[in-house]
């Protein structure tokens, strides 16, 4: 497998998610969680930009879930991340 995949491989790949998991658009927002990685890689570490993913999305699914838990929970890691001294 090529460490280089097309940029649609990740719209297919969260399309298949959100189909297994009965999810909506609005469930997996990926500019989103994109710029949220690319937030705490640039104002933490690279290696902090998955977990911070995960625990946006815990906290989000602890809060209920939708659209709007999603939303807050990513600004708050994003600003932490933003704020981060180290």
């Amino acid at each position: 497998m090529s460490e280089h995949l097309p940029p649609e491989t990740l719209d297919h790949w969260a399309g298949a998610l959100r189909e297994h998991f009965d999810l909506s658009a609005d469930d997996v927002p990926i500019a989103l969680i994109l710029d949220l990685a690319k937030d705490v890689a640039n104002g933490v570490a690279r290696p902090a930009a998955p977990f911070s993913a995960f625990v946006a999305g815990l906290v989000a699914g602890r809060q209920g879930g939708s659209p709007d838990d999603i939303r807050s929970a990513v600004a708050d890691v994003t600003k932490l991340a933003g704020d981060w001294q180290g």
